[in-house]
């Protein structure tokens, strides 16, 4: 399809049964399949197939890693951080995909909060598990069936570590759009090979800690546009470390060669943006008065070809190709990797690919078409995957939280389908953990608590304030912070 639809939206809200919800799919022309809940037969309730570290997760929901900005300026701990990782323990979710994302050393924080794992910050993240874990055994009776996993990050390109305001970026390589969007200057900024080696060792330093503290599998993060996901796309970059895929791809290979030549017998997955496209920017000439323009693809056209991503086509780079990802895949399979949490895109270039919304974050833009088109992209593309996976590969489908009402209604029938093996929620967990624990098991869902997309949870850490879920969550809704982020949505026109 074009980058913009004049079609109406779809109102989600006044959309009552599923049979309203297939025609309005239909009309978008998008095949997304739904099924009523059945307590007594629950997909999402079904004990997974693959075993981590021993354990089979107890079901079918996953919470996705997120990025903290309520740390300590030290990557410690804080009261906002046990409380978060209480409410996930709450959840009844049997994956704990990342909880938050750790970064492995200081400099590749992406805001100064972050949380780090490092030998001084050890014993206030074995305190977060323990908090996860005593929640989780309180409400659901046993915590054998329950995974968790760390994931371990550089944030590359999005580099904050010391004031949220001050870019601090490291990069593969010159990217000749987003070089521009965030101050990369000099090709001193391009990490060396042997940056890399260090930047390998702090990887399997950090999985290290992570075995030591509890964790059942760390996450190798290869998505967003953060550095290892940018070494996916390294094509133009010369050295071991860039160019062919092989060299590419080194990097995961020698972080799991090293994880293993520590005799460190923890599990292995990946976070992976499956697709991406070339960055966005919104509109002006649509933008209407007070809002941001809806968004379109940068002018690429002195980029062709298009040598500066991954699952991106390279002679179109409006458009995606995932002939490289169903590689990574394989590959991913040949090095024993256990987990694999799909994704797509970034936040801070491609936002509606990550996290289809009608309401953009303060530096995103309008959505130029129907966000359940985003929604059925990701999940067609995990389908083709899935498909192609090893066997004994766990893949995690993501995107789901702009389905609102219609999340474990999709969620189900795409486990029962086989498109994916477990269902992955962020930002949604945030105002209402359980949201799809209480779907499966046949209770009422609380409508109050569902996620509508505000993209506050973004807007306020973009903007140096505490993440969390300003609209719905009253832990946030009674902080100072709450009218300080009124303030900023009305000057950025969202």
């Amino acid at each position: 399809m074009s980058t913009t639809d004049s079609r109406p939206f779809v109102r989600l809200g006044a959309v009552k049964s599923l049979e309203d919800f297939q025609t309005a799919c239909h009309s978008l022309g998008i095949e997304l399949p739904a099924e009523a809940l059945d307590p007594s037969d629950p997909p999402l309730g079904r004990v997974a197939e693959v075993v981590v570290n021993g354990k089979r997760p107890g079901n079918r929901v996953v919470i996705h890693p997120m990025e903290g900005w309520d740390g300590t300026t030290t990557g410690g701990v804080s009261e906002e951080m046990r409380r978060r990782w209480r409410r996930f323990g709450e959840s009844g979710a049997k994956m704990i995909c990342g909880a938050e994302a750790m970064a492995v050393r200081p400099d590749g924080r992406a805001n100064p909060n972050q949380l780090i794992l490092v030998e001084d910050n050890k014993a206030g993240i074995a305190e977060l598990v323990e908090i996860l874990k005593t929640a989780h055994h309180e409400l659901y009776g046993r915590v054998d069936d329950l995974v968790i996993g760390f994931q371990l990050t550089h944030s590359g390109r999005f580099c904050r570590p010391h004031d949220k305001q001050r870019w601090e970026s490291r990069v593969a390589f010159r990217h000749p759009i987003l070089d521009r969007k965030f101050n990369v200057t000099s090709d001193e900024q391009v990490l060396s090979d042997a940056d890399v080696e260090e930047l390998i060792r702090d990887y399997v330093r950090a999985a290290r800690l992570a075995w030591e503290v509890g964790a059942d599998f760390v996450d190798i993060k290869h998505c967003h546009g953060y550095l290892l996901h940018e070494f996916l796309g390294a094509h133009t970059r010369p050295g071991k470390y860039g160019g062919s895929f092989e060299k590419r791809t080194r990097i995961l290979r020698e972080i799991i060669e090293g994880i293993r030549a520590d005799g460190n017998r923890i599990d292995v997955g990946v976070r992976l943006s499956l697709f991406d496209k070339v960055p966005y920017r919104p509109d002006p000439t649509r933008a209407q008065p007070g809002k941001l323009g809806p968004g379109i693809p940068e002018d690429f056209s002195s980029c062709l070809p298009y040598r500066y991503g991954f699952g991106v086509n390279q002679e179109d780079p409006s458009q995606i190709d995932l002939s490289e990802t169903f590689q990574f895949v394989e590959l991913c399979g040949e090095l024993g990797v256990k987990v694999l949490n799909t994704t797509a895109g970034s936040p801070y270039y491609t936002p509606n690919l990550q996290r289809p919304a009608t309401f953009p974050p303060s530096d995103g833009y309008q959505p130029a078409y129907d966000p359940l088109i985003d929604v059925e992209r990701q999940i067609q593309a995990v389908r083709q995957v899935k498909a192609r996976a090893p066997r004994d590969l766990y893949v995690i489908g993501s995107g789901y939280t702009y389905l609102q009402e219609f999340l474990a209604p999709v969620a189900s029938a795409v486990i029962r389908a086989g498109w994916a093996d477990g269902i992955g929620l962020g930002r949604a967990v945030l105002s209402y953990p359980a949201m799809l624990t209480d779907a499966a098991h046949g209770r009422a869902v609380q409508k109050k608590f569902i996620c509508r997309t505000f993209s506050e949870c973004t807007t306020a850490p973009r903007n140096g304030l505490i993440s969390g879920c300003y609209p719905l969550d009253k832990f946030y809704t009674e902080r100072p912070e709450f009218a300080q982020l009124k303030e900023i949505k009305k000057k950025s026109g969202v």
